[in-house]
């Protein structure tokens, strides 16, 4: 990320790549689906899942989480304020290994636990890669960026 040209244009500068999109694509709609399913599926996905895993409050947290899974997965997909959507996402994926993988760990070792990461794993890279990179060219955020520096 860029630091000499202030907060928002630190927002919106992307490197200049393609490539990008598929990372995107990937991180966003999987995100979006997945928060999506938390509303259409709530006993297994939403708050049942979450009362699975001890939430206190698991209605709320399911709906919550579903909720900032659709709105962030959306901008990702986009390609919009793709490293401020990058930063819940990130929370929402350091949650749930510190709540259901660790678990899998410490009770079937580390076999069982790197089948059950690995998504999981993938995603977060995924989601630093965004973080640091941006959303690439074919995004909101380049055009939001070139406009703002003509």
């Amino acid at each position: 990320m860029k630091t000499n040209k202030g907060f928002s244009a630190n927002i919106f500068s992307s490197e200049n790549d393609n490539r990008a999109i598929l990372v995107r694509l990937t991180v966003g709609l999987i995100f979006l689906t997945e928060g999506i399913q938390k509303f259409l599926s709530p006993e297994l996905l939403g708050t049942g899942r979450f009362t699975t895993i001890g939430f206190i409050h698991p209605a709320f947290w399911a709906y919550f989480t579903g909720t900032f899974e659709i709105i962030c997965g959306t901008f990702v997909i986009l390609g919009f304020i793709t490293r401020l959507a990058s930063v819940p996402l990130i929370i929402i994926m350091i949650t749930a290994f510190i709540t259901t993988k660790i678990p899998v760990l410490l009770h079937k070792g580390i076999w069982p636990w790197a089948h059950e990461y690995r998504t999981d794993f993938a995603m977060t890279l995924l989601l630093f890669y965004l973080f640091i990179y941006g959303s690439g060219k074919w995004s909101v955020d380049s055009r939001i960026f070139e406009m703002r520096k003509s």
